[in-house]
C-alpha cells in the first residue's frame, strides 16, 4: 500500500480507494447488510450529486444517514417532512432584531437545510410547495430568502428517504425534483443472516460508536480528483445513446420507450451516468470508465427519471423494467 499524499498535495487513485475502503469499514460498525445501498450513497456524495432512497419503515434508512455523516466527519442536519411544513421551516427566513441603541435590522436565520449531509425524512409527506423548497438548494447549492441568497456549505448532499407503501397522505415528487436527484436507491429488507446480526447488536449491549474516517475538506479533494477520471469517446457516446434511448421522441428509443414511455430521461441523467461511472472506476482502483461502470449504475441513474405513459402503466410496465432494456442494448 502506498503513503498517503503529503498534506496539501492532490489525492491520488489510491488514495481515493483507500479513503471509500475507510468510510465503509466506519458505517459497518453501525449498519448491516445494505452494502449496495452504502456505495451508491458513497457514489453520489463522491460525484456531487443527490441520492433518494426508498424502502419500507425499519430497514435501516435513517441510521445509514446518520452513521455516513459521522464517518465522513460532515455536519448533519434532518428535517422531517410533514404535511404542515412549510418552505421557511427548511431553507430558514429573516427576523427582524433590535440590535445595539434600540435600531432594528433584519437578520437571516438559517434553516435546516444549512449542513454538508441533510436527511430530508419521507420527502413526499410534504406539500408540493414546500418540496420545491429544495430545488434551487439541490441545483445551486444555494438559496433565496427575500432579496438576499445565501450559499450552503460545501460538500452539500441531500438525502431524502421515502416509503413506498404508505401512499395515503403523500404528494408525489414532480419531476423537476426527481430529476436532480442523481441516484435513486432502493434499500431492500434485511436476508436472514443480516437480520441475526442486527438484533444481535441492537438488544445487546451498546451500539458501536462509528469513528471518523475522513473530512470535509477530504472529500472536496476528492470530488474534483472524479473529475480527472478518463471517459473513452466511445464510452462516452454509449452514455448518450443510453439516456437517448429512453426518449420516446428520440431516434435512438428502443421498442419498449416508444410503446410504453411518455417522457424519458433528461441531459442530466448523462451527466450524472458518467460522474458516477468515474466514482465506481476509482473505488475499483481504476483511472478509466468501463463498460461494466455504465451497466452497473444505469438503472439507480435512470428509474426515477423515466415517466411511462398511460397505455405503458394499463400494461404493466414499469420504469425499472424500461431502464434494464435500455442498459441491455
Amino acid at each position: 500500500m502506498s503513503a498517503s499524499p503529503v498534506s496539501g498535495a492532490a489525492p491520488a487513485p489510491e488514495d481515493f480507494r483507500r479513503t471509500w475502503e475507510a468510510v465503509r469499514e466506519a458505517v459497518g460498525r453501525a449498519i448491516v447488510g445494505q452494502d449496495e445501498a452504502l456505495d451508491l450513497v458513497l457514489l453520489a456524495l463522491f460525484a456531487d450529486g443527490h441520492c433518494l432512497l426508498e424502502g419500507v419503515p425499519g430497514v435501516g434508512k435513517t441510521l445509514l444517514v446518520r452513521s455516513l455523516a459521522k464517518a465522513l466527519g460532515l455536519d448533519f442536519s434532518r428535517v422531517q417532512f410533514t404535511p404542515d411544513l412549510m418552505p421557511a421551516d427548511v431553507v430558514g427566513t429573516d427576523v427582524l432584531e433590535q440590535g445595539a441603541g434600540g435600531r432594528a435590522g433584519v437578520e437571516f436565520r438559517p434553516g435546516p437545510v444549512f449542513g454538508n449531509l441533510v436527511l430530508a425524512d419521507e420527502v413526499n409527506r410534504a406539500t408540493p410547495k414546500t418540496q420545491s423548497a429544495l430545488l434551487q438548494a439541490m441545483e445551486e447549492r444555494e438559496v433565496t430568502v427575500g432579496r438576499r441568497t445565501h450559499g450552503l456549505p460545501r460538500p452539500f448532499l441531500v438525502l431524502a428517504t421515502q416509503n413506498p407503501l404508505e401512499m395515503e397522505g403523500t404528494y408525489p415528487l414532480p419531476e423537476a425534483q426527481l430529476d436532480r436527484f442523481l441516484l435513486k436507491v432502493v434499500v431492500p429488507s434485511p436476508r436472514l443472516p443480516d437480520l441475526l446480526r442486527i438484533v444481535e447488536r441492537t438488544t445487546g449491549g451498546p451500539r458501536a460508536d462509528v469513528p471518523a474516517a475522513c473530512d470535509a475538506a477530504k472529500v472536496l479533494a476528492l470530488q474534483a480528483l472524479v473529475r480527472e477520471v478518463v471517459v473513452a469517446p466511445h464510452l462516452a457516446e454509449r452514455i448518450a445513446r443510453l439516456v437517448l434511448s429512453t426518449n420516446p421522441q428520440a431516434p435512438e428509443a428502443i421498442p419498449i420507450v416508444r410503446r410504453a414511455v411518455r417522457y424519458g430521461a433528461s441531459p442530466r441523467a448523462a451527466q450524472g451516468l458518467t460522474l458516477a461511472a468515474k466514482v465506481r472506476a476509482l473505488s475499483r482502483g481504476r483511472g478509466h470508465v468501463t463498460e461494466e461502470d455504465l451497466r452497473g449504475l444505469a438503472l439507480p441513474v435512470l428509474r426515477h427519471r423515466i415517466l411511462l405513459s398511460f397505455e405503458g402503466e394499463a400494461d404493466g410496465v414499469t420504469a425499472e423494467q424500461v431502464a434494464s432494456e435500455a442498459a441491455a442494448v
